[in-house]
């Protein structure tokens, strides 16, 4: 990185962010409070909270969100006629999945091999000390030039709407002429990018029942009809044999204009086992990022440990479907579940229930704000010349921001990189990483403010 007074203030920060970071990481913010005490997310909304005031920051509120979950919201003035840039991230996280599965413990921020390691670590409490970053560079060579908000979501991994809802309810509160989301991540560590897509997404449980009880497979099994292998049938029609999406009536063939991504480098980056094909047709990045992508994400039906030879009266799973942009995920929805009810055999009952939804997103990469992020991260990324990609995960808020401000402008960086290995085990952030994006931000904002 050339040598400037911004980035030489962010280097002297990284120790106190690795503080900072590691305080925030420890609170097991799961915004499910069957699985995790309601008080860590609490504790981590509060954290956030002092930590803007403490930056100087008015209206610090936490902002009860009708899913029972807290944002956390704050303005910082800047001169006056400024522009308004509103910051986002959020601080809840993915469970950690299989503890034992970690090499350091998931919530206790470790470093290793020049990586930190813990649970939210770049996805997204790392997104909040890029931004606490960018914002005390600023304040330590000249000032912030603008007025900035700050908004960090509790919930946006359970994808339950709390924030969404919250803000169509409160239009004026984050209101700002350019938005800049925090929660995606460089095309690869080194290579600056901004995400100019989203897919959305949908989710829908499937329940299918054949019978008033479980029954001996001795007995009845031959001519009883199985719900679990009923159910088996249904999520494999939703597959081709090259195991594409075949959803009846979405479109799975579009293409991806931009940034590729090589064969060889997503095998490695999705860590691939080898002789393991990859599924879908077209370049990857086709499928990532611009085509319908569906996932079991969890079955309910006997584990194998304890299992009893029983024909099987009920169960359930719950599907992801992932939608690309110019599909309307309510849409999506209603075609995905009368595939799952057209494809249910034998006569079964069968239900399906939508839990959560999201829109795609596709942002205006022709406006200022793009122009002026590129130049800021070419002086972060001294060399390299900013870079647009997709990002075939979904943030609900993003549509719901531009149905609200239609003349704000969207930026999405962030941190989550193919290493940083996001929702698995070891989740890891690149200090470099954050210290780039940190400066990048800090120059944007001053770009952003003369232009």
């Amino acid at each position: 990185m050339s040598s400037n007074p911004v980035a030489e203030t962010v280097a002297s920060l990284m120790p106190r962010a690795k503080e900072e970071l590691a305080e925030l990481v420890a609170f097991q913010s799961v915004a499910d409070f069957d699985q995790f005490p309601r008080s860590e997310s609490e504790g981590a909304a509060r954290w956030v909270a002092d930590a803007l005031a403490a930056e100087g920051f008015q209206d610090v509120a936490l902002l009860d969100t009708p899913d029972g979950t807290q944002s956390v919201y704050g303005f910082l003035p800047g001169p006056e006629g400024a522009k308004t840039v509103l910051l986002y991230a959020h601080y809840d996280v993915q469970p950690p999945l299989d503890e034992a599965a970690w090499t350091t413990p998931p919530f206790e921020l470790t470093e290793r091999d020049g990586r930190w390691y813990g649970r939210g670590a770049a996805d997204c409490k790392g997104g909040l000390i890029m931004h606490l970053l960018a914002l005390r560079a600023l304040k330590a060579n000249g000032g912030v030039p603008v007025h900035v908000k700050v908004i960090a979501e509790g919930s946006e991994e359970m994808g339950t709407g709390g924030l969404e809802r919250y803000a169509e309810e409160h239009p004026e509160l984050l209101a700002a002429d350019t938005i800049v989301i925090g929660d995606a991540g460089n095309f690869r560590v080194g290579l600056p990018t901004v995400t100019s897509t989203l897919r959305g997404m949908t989710m829908v449980r499937v329940q299918v029942d054949t019978l008033a009880g479980n029954l001996h497979s001795g007995q009845f099994g031959g001519a009883a009809p199985d719900a679990l292998a009923a159910l088996i049938r249904v999520l494999d029609s939703l597959r081709a044999e090259d195991g594409s999406t075949t959803v009846e009536g979405l479109s799975g063939d579009a293409g991806w204009e931009g940034l590729q991504y090589e064969e060889e480098q997503f095998r490695r980056d999705a860590k691939v086992l080898d002789g393991v094909e990859l599924i879908g047709s077209g370049m990857v990045a086709d499928r990532i990022w611009a085509r319908p992508a569906v996932t079991v994400i969890g079955i309910d039906c006997p584990p194998v440990v304890g299992a009893t030879p029983s024909v099987q009266a009920s169960a359930r799973a719950l599907i992801n479907l992932r939608v690309p942009p110019g599909v309307d995920a309510g849409a999506a929805t209603k075609l995905l579940q009368a595939h799952l009810e057209a494809h249910t055999p034998w006569g079964a009952r069968v239900n399906t229930e939508q839990i959560g939804e999201g829109q795609p997103f596709r942002a205006d990469t022709t406006s200022p704000a793009y122009q002026a992020m590129a130049s800021a991260m070419a002086v972060a990324y001294p060399g390299q010349e900013m870079q647009y990609a997709g990002q075939g995960g979904s943030i609900p808020l993003c549509n719901t921001l531009a149905a609200l401000y239609p003349r704000a402008e969207i930026l999405l960086i962030g941190l989550s990189e193919p290493e940083a290995q996001i929702h698995a085990v070891n989740e890891s952030v690149s200090p470099e990483e954050l210290e780039r994006l940190s400066v990048a931000e800090a120059l944007f904002l001053r770009t952003y403010a003369a232009s």
